[in-house]
């Protein structure tokens, strides 16, 4: 079937109409700078176009519905005249006198069926007011009063469920009702510009607005925070102005992901403006122009390498600190930068000729030096430990010039050559981690954090500063082990209630549209002129009528033929895949280099500006509506467009759970499929994107029934998405832990045995079963997934690596990974990882099964914090009923089987979790102690009827006699041949099934 789409803007603005031409912008004298604005960036084309149509062929079809809707013989609806005739009286429109409305009153459009589908009255010199029987025009689909003089309150319209366009910028309404957004589902423009409302917010109601595309709301007294909903509701939404208006608070972080291509956020009035980090900018790859200017923004500017489009940057009159990145220097788009009156550090930067306009006032800065060049080495080590706190503004007023050492930098002291001897950051207010960056101060011999909120760990770098003497970070929010210093260097780590952890208590820094055609057929957005037909008052000829209806005839005749071209040329079995939001991935399952390397193909012809390749692509016949198109060796890529519509644009509502990644959203595709659906945070993409390749290049390769299925994956601009299997059992930790509060019975033990089986096969598959051996690295009860039949799969692969294929015993790691609580105690401490390293993280999860409890729990005393540690404690006592003090209280009353069977989980348990690698087990022997507890045979109880006449009673030998007679006397010749086959009863079965090697092990057939 072929889609037939436009942009909806295409229809509002033919004439270059742009929201960018409201008087505000144009100038202003109370600024020190000019509010012009550059054109309205093009609009963005349809996303879906299955097949592509003409614009030419649009316009003909659309003149000649337009010339139909005009004709005077269509007759005004008798429900919509009263409202009307209200509307027109307190609008005050002189020229509306004529008896018939449709197709003589100028700026009015009627539909077929003679409904009231547009009311443009642009620029109209009006002044009076609008009546609330607009609300009864329920056909309307353009209310456009725009340059006007019109006053009094905002009517409810919450009946208009057709209006798309909502032009009422330049008057002087007086207020906004609450609901005034209310039902109003399919608008696509909303302009307000410069009307003196009472103080309003953004009403929740706006979300329901799914094609919205415009939203505009310049000087209209506006108040309170951003809603995030502005960056989630609307996947078409590209254009968004809210300046000079009164909103305070930081900007939502869910903007990371929003699609805008313009963003206005400036000249907030009020005396708390719009503040925080801008850091939501580095993901937001669609923009092209951000005005943020004359606001409270502080913190560095972030890393604008995505940021490919974008070519007007106004980020003056703020709070923003540290070096301008070396990434916004580099973007080849930028054509307009502002950024003065901040207190940007380090070198003057120095940007390329394709910026043609440049607002930078070197001293309203906090550069080292007034010309561009190199800092000085101390000021750069100093600039990257405030990195570590976030550049605070209290470094930037007081650090200037090019010398930490003249006497002015706050916090700074130097020796009489200039060396820095003491860092004095006490009773500052610092956020942050301390950064590893003070190490390269050699000559440091104070350094004094205390009274500060610092989280993070101590770095170990500090224990090689030559010349410290005293470290003093107290009373801040340190965890983690203290580094081994000197003798002679005095530590004080007091006030840190978690220093000594191995995690803290509280985590560090814990933190679908539719485009479619104009519902009235006329092609006016407001601007003066509302179409030829509308003003005229001559009578059409019939001869006009008649031609009109035979084109539209055969214009619809040829769209047909058209759509049955497009639908025969979609149903070939082999065509070339087209990518709808021009990005897909690609993954060659043998690519013949690297296997640690995920290699990506971009297929289709736009990703973030850039054109790629892509080899050829091919789908199965199949319905147009197909969601997942399956590529090389069977790899599947799933649109971006087609997730955040099976997951209602990543809602709240279908989370399933969070990871230390991202978010893990449920879905359904339309054939039924039910999908879980990983969505990357914008937060991570840096260190992430390795784990997204990690997970993709191990599930690609491995299949195994207890671990978890790659269904698919997405890479759109900045989007980073895997689509795994639905488990709609939830996570281990969820039925183990959370019991309680999730409303679900505990688990029984039997049900414990074979989960733990299940993982166990998983994991022995990964380490020894799979053509290439891996190490999971984050083996614990949230990463195990359990299905309806509760049979479990190990799921997040984004921590493996490959095992040493050598023999060797270990591969070393340079970045320590997994949880604490299922980390080995060798890994831990140096960093080198074996599949032994998976064995104990397992014995953790043993325990975890046996006891009900955590690995790491706080609610429990000290001494029994740690479950390992208590376990073993536990297992050495000599008291009888130890192993009952053991097993989770919810198994009770436990049998002598059961009782058994606990006992010889926890000896297993005990193994895996040795503090020696070499003396834990293989997960080949974790795999046949557990599956002889869960799996054990016995002979189920069978009726007379089903022994096949055969007294079970007998024994052998009486039971081969009795055969023997009764096979003597049915068949004479076959005495010899079954007296042979008794006689040779101990060596009839072979030692091994003929062909396999001397080799074949349990493992192979596992």
């Amino acid at each position: 079937m072929c889609t037939l789409s436009l942009s909806p803007l295409s229809f509002l603005f033919p004439l270059g109409f742009s929201l960018y031409t409201s008087p505000l912008f144009l100038s202003s004298p109370n600024l020190p700078f000019s509010l012009s604005p550059p054109p309205m960036p093009p609009l963005r084309p349809p996303l879906h176009q299955p097949c592509s149509l003409t614009m030419p062929l649009f316009l003909l079809l659309l003149s000649i519905l337009s010339s139909l809707l005009s004709i005077e013989s269509v007759e005004l609806a008798a429900s919509d005249l009263p409202a009307l005739q209200a509307v027109a009286k307190e609008l005050g429109v002189a020229h509306w006198t004529a008896s018939q409305p449709c197709g003589n009153w100028a700026g009015l459009t009627c539909s077929l069926d003679g409904h009231v589908s547009a009311i443009q009255l642009g620029n109209r010199n009006l002044t009076g007011s609008l009546s609330s029987a607009v609300g009864n025009l329920t056909a309307l689909t353009k209310l456009e009063l725009q340059s006007n003089s019109l006053s009094g309150p905002l009517p409810d319209i919450s009946t208009l469920t057709l209006l798309q366009s909502l032009l009422l910028h330049n008057n002087q309404f007086a207020s906004i009702p609450p609901n005034f957004f209310s039902g109003l589902t399919s608008l696509q423009i909303v302009s307000l510009d410069n009307n003196p409302f009472l103080p309003w917010v953004i009403p929740d109601s706006l979300s329901s607005a799914a094609s919205l595309v415009n939203f505009s709301a310049v000087n209209t007294n506006l108040t309170g925070s951003l809603p995030s909903f502005l960056a989630t509701s609307f996947p078409s939404f590209d254009h968004l102005a809210l300046s000079f208006n009164f909103l305070n608070g930081s900007v939502p972080d869910s903007f990371s992901t929003s699609p805008l291509r313009s963003l206005w956020l400036n000249n907030q009035q009020g005396p708390i403006r719009l503040s925080g980090s801008i850091g939501f900018l580095s993901n937001m790859t669609s923009l092209e122009q951000v005005w943020l200017h004359s606001n409270d923004f502080s913190g560095p500017i972030p890393d604008m390498s995505f940021l490919s489009l974008l070519s007007d940057l106004e980020l003056r009159d703020n709070s923003l600190t540290g070096p301008v990145p070396e990434s916004l220097l580099s973007l080849k788009s930028l054509t307009k930068v502002t950024l003065t009156n901040n207190l940007l550090q380090g070198p003057v930067p120095v940007f390329p000729n394709s910026v043609k306009d440049l607002d930078l006032k070197v001293d309203s800065e906090r550069f080292c030096l007034s010309t561009p060049g190199p800092c000085d080495s101390r000021v750069n080590i100093l600039l990257s430990v405030a990195a570590g706190f976030g550049y605070p503004i209290r470094f930037a007023q007081n650090w200037e010039g090019n010398d930490p050492c003249a006497g002015n930098w706050m916090g700074i002291t130097c020796d009489a050559s200039g060396n820095i001897t003491v860092i004095n950051f006490q009773k500052m207010g610092l956020n942050g981690t301390i950064s590893p960056d003070f190490a390269k101060i050699t000559t440091l011999q104070k350094l004094l954090l205390a009274n500060n909120n610092i989280t993070g760990t101590i770095p170990a770098e500090l224990s090689k500063l030559p010349s410290l003497k005293e470290l003093d970070v107290s009373n801040n929010s340190l965890w983690g082990k203290v580094p081994t210093f000197t003798k002679n260097v005095t530590i004080n780590t007091a006030g840190n209630a978690d220093m000594g952890k191995d995690q803290p208590s509280i985590g560090p820094g814990s933190r679908n549209g539719t485009s479619g055609t104009n519902g009235s057929g006329g092609l006016g957005s407001g601007s003066d002129a509302t179409g030829s037909a509308a003003g005229s008052s001559k009578r059409t000829p019939p001869g006009v009528i008649v031609g009109a209806l035979f084109g539209a005839i055969a214009g619809l005749c040829f769209i047909g033929l058209l759509g049955f071209y497009c639908y025969r040329r979609k149903k070939q079995p082999f065509g070339r895949v087209q990518s709808p939001n021009a990005a897909t991935v690609i993954h060659p399952r043998h690519s013949g280099s690297d296997p640690d390397t995920v290699k990506v193909t971009i297929a289709g012809a736009h990703l973030n500006g850039v054109t790629g390749t892509a080899s050829e692509t091919h789908t199965s016949s199949g319905p147009s509506t197909s969601d997942v198109h399956v590529v090389e060796a069977g790899n599947m890529v799933i649109s971006i467009q087609v997730l955040r519509n099976v997951t209602n644009n990543f809602s709240e509502d279908n989370i399933l759970g969070r990871g230390g990644f991202g978010t893990v959203y449920k879905g359904e595709l339309h054939d039924g499929t039910k999908i879980a659906v990983k969505r990357m945070e914008a937060g991570v993409m840096g260190k992430g994107l390795n784990e997204f390749k990690s997970e993709i290049a191990v599930l690609t390769k491995v299949r195994h029934r207890n671990l978890v299925s790659l269904l698919g994956y997405c890479l759109d601009g900045n989007e980073r998405i895997l689509v795994y299997e639905y488990m709609p059992q939830g996570t281990l930790s969820r039925h183990l832990f959370d019991w309680k509060e999730q409303g679900i019975r505990p688990l029984e033990w039997k049900k414990r045995l074979s989960i733990a089986l299940d993982v166990a096969r998983g994991v022995e598959y990964l380490h020894s079963l799979a053509h290439q051996s891996f190490i999971h690295r984050d083996l614990k009860p949230s990463n195990i997934l359990l299905g309806d039949d509760m049979k479990a799969k190990v799921a997040d692969f984004g921590l493996v690596r490959l095992a040493p294929a050598d023999g060797k015993c270990c591969s070393v790691e340079t970045r320590l990974a997994g949880t604490f609580g299922y980390l080995a105690p060798e890994y831990a401490v140096t960093g080198r990882v074996t599949t032994k390293s998976d064995v104990f993280s397992f014995g953790v999860i043993l325990m975890e099964l046996v006891t009900g409890r955590k690995a790491l729990d706080e609610t429990q005393p000290e001494e029994s914090m740690h479950l390992v540690t208590w376990f073993r404690r536990m297992q050495l006592s000599s008291a009888k009923d130890s192993l009952r003090q053991l097993a989770d209280p919810t198994l009770s009353p436990l049998d002598e089987e059961t009782l058994a069977s606990v006992a010889t989980v926890a000896e297993l348990a005990g193994h895996c979790c040795a503090r020696e690698p070499h003396q834990r087990p293989e997960m080949g022997h974790a795999v046949n102690v557990l599956s002889s507890l869960a799996e054990s045979w016995k002979p189920s109880d069978q009726d007379s009827d089903d022994s096949y006449g055969i007294d079970l009673d007998m024994t052998l030998p009486q039971a081969l006699k009795k055969w023997q007679a009764f096979e003597d006397s049915q068949l004479d010749d076959a005495t010899s041949s079954f007296a042979m086959s008794r006689d040779n009863t101990q060596t009839s079965i072979p030692t091994r099934p003929p062909g396999f090697a001397e080799s074949f092990t349990s493992a192979d057939g596992r």
